[in-house]
């Protein structure tokens, strides 16, 4: 008879969420300066904080200095949304989709900026073709499939001599892959992923032929006022020294701060990189240990460290809610069902803010639950 008493140690921290992550290790609503809470983001010690949040976020990703680093309003959506309506038009743009958050960006390219655009698909847990891609054009990709678990394998299909721009949404793969910063002009994320920050605010780098985009490019459609980046045909730089387009939560920016210098503490981007590659390799020891779980990304070179995505056999949506469900009720792990536009399935969050060791405890839970619902 199988044993079906759960397992007696469970992950000391629970959150496996893959958006808003789990807080650094150590953190705590106390540990937060509160120096700047309860004052004008335009006053002396708001702009100050926010200029340090950019600062920290070029040191810790060691963006170069030929980049600008922008906090921007409505989380990375609002982010990649700016650079989309702000920057295309100029040329034919590529689309290019393996999961729900690339299905978005082709919609609005679509349907609401209605620019016709080449469209490059593949199913989940697969990459496309990148040798598809026409660098005379305008591209839109995430960097890393935050619902399908599928991410790029590098900059290198990204072309040098590109006439275009390479538009990234790197939501869920700052701090934990490496990013060619000399093959993207944009690049998009959010706090509350990789960071284990709070929602709402987002972040927008620009390189240098970004920047020359906006400043010779007026794009046919009326712009409201949260995305413009330029005034009388120039970039209006304050927004890149902490000058918000509108009002921030200072709140969310200490923590974003916290997440930081935690990150930078740990010895930077390269010890997060290996925080999220550990995590990752103890979870696909999880999977190589059962018969019944699998990789949606089944290629391991362009499977990501960050937002692991497995299948269950024979699951459906149903077992899946089940199967989540039950660990939730027993404080061992929250939020791990897939994407709902996914196929059915897990998703678990293996970036640098999540220890190892609660990855590990994961397995006797796993198989709880699995001869639970099978019994």
């Amino acid at each position: 008879m199988t044993d079906l008493t759960p397992p007696a140690r469970k992950p000391a921290r629970p959150l496996f969420s893959s958006g808003p992550c789990a807080k650094p290790p150590g953190w705590s609503l106390e540990k937060l300066s509160a120096e700047s809470l309860g004052r004008s983001h335009r006053s002396k010690v708001g702009k100050a904080r926010l200029a340090h949040c950019i600062d920290l976020i070029r040191d810790v990703l060691d963006v170069p200095e030929t980049h600008r680093i922008g906090i921007v309003p409505g989380s990375d959506t609002g982010a990649v949304e700016m650079a989309m309506w702000t920057m295309l038009g100029a040329r034919p743009v590529t689309t290019i989709a393996w999961e729900s958050f690339g299905e978005g960006w082709v919609t609005d390219a679509v349907k609401q900026l209605r620019i016709d655009p080449t469209v490059i698909r593949a199913d989940y847990g697969e990459l496309p073709d990148l040798g598809q891609v026409d660098w005379g054009h305008d591209v839109i990709f995430t960097w890393n499939g935050t619902t399908s678990g599928v991410r790029v394998p590098d900059g290198d299909w990204i072309a040098a001599d590109r006439e275009g721009l390479a538009i990234a949404d790197a939501t869920s793969a700052v701090f934990a892959q490496d990013i060619a910063w000399d093959k993207v002009d944009v690049l998009t994320f959010s706090w509350q992923k990789v960071l284990g920050g709070e929602g709402a605010h987002g972040v927008l780098i620009l390189g240098p032929r970004a920047v020359e985009r906006l400043e010779n490019h007026t794009p046919a459609w009326p712009l409201p006022k949260v995305f413009r980046l330029t005034k009388g045909g120039k970039l209006i730089e304050g927004i890149f020294r902490g000058e918000t387009i509108n009002t921030p939560s200072m709140l969310a920016v200490e923590d974003a701060i916290f997440a930081l210098e935690w990150g930078k503490s740990i010895g930077g981007l390269s010890a997060m990189k290996a925080r999220a590659n550990a995590n990752a390799a103890a979870l696909d020891a999880i999977v190589r240990e059962r018969d019944w779980l699998g990789h949606l990304a089944t290629d391991p070179a362009t499977r990501s460290n960050t937002s692991v995505c497995l299948t269950v056999e024979g699951a459906d949506t149903d077992f899946v809610k089940k199967f989540a469900a039950l660990l939730e009720q027993h404080d061992a792990a929250y939020d791990i069902a897939g994407y709902r536009d996914a196929p059915p399935g897990l998703r678990v969050w293996c970036g640098a803010t999540v220890d190892t060791a609660d990855i590990e405890a994961l397995g006797p839970w796993f198989d709880w639950a699995w001869a639970t619902l099978r019994a």
